[in-house]
């Protein structure tokens, strides 16, 4: 199983739009589109999941595919490091 990240994604672009893009090269496991969390709007990328041979032959083929005008970047997901992240802000306080 591969994650494949799909980036530059249309804001009109919805989960079955993706699914039907990827399913023209295999078996689609999953889509899962990113929303913004205060907006509820969409971030403009996702990720699909794909058996391996399939990935690799969607990320071949759609890589600069238009997609409502713009050139998705398609490409395997890479792992997100864990670790260190929220805001330690650092700046001085006034109370």
């Amino acid at each position: 199983m591969s994650k494949i990240y799909v980036g530059n994604l249309p804001f009109s672009a919805d989960e079955t739009a993706v699914r039907d893009l990827f399913a023209q090269h295999g078996t689609v496991d999953s889509v899962a589109l990113i929303m913004d969390r205060d907006t509820g709007r969409p971030r403009g990328f996702g990720f699909v999941e794909m058996p391996r041979a399939d990935a690799a032959r969607a990320i071949q083929s759609l890589n600069g595919h238009d997609m409502g005008g713009r050139p998705l970047k398609v490409n395997e997901a890479q792992d997100k490091p864990r670790g260190g992240g929220g805001g330690g802000g650092g700046g001085q306080r006034r109370w």
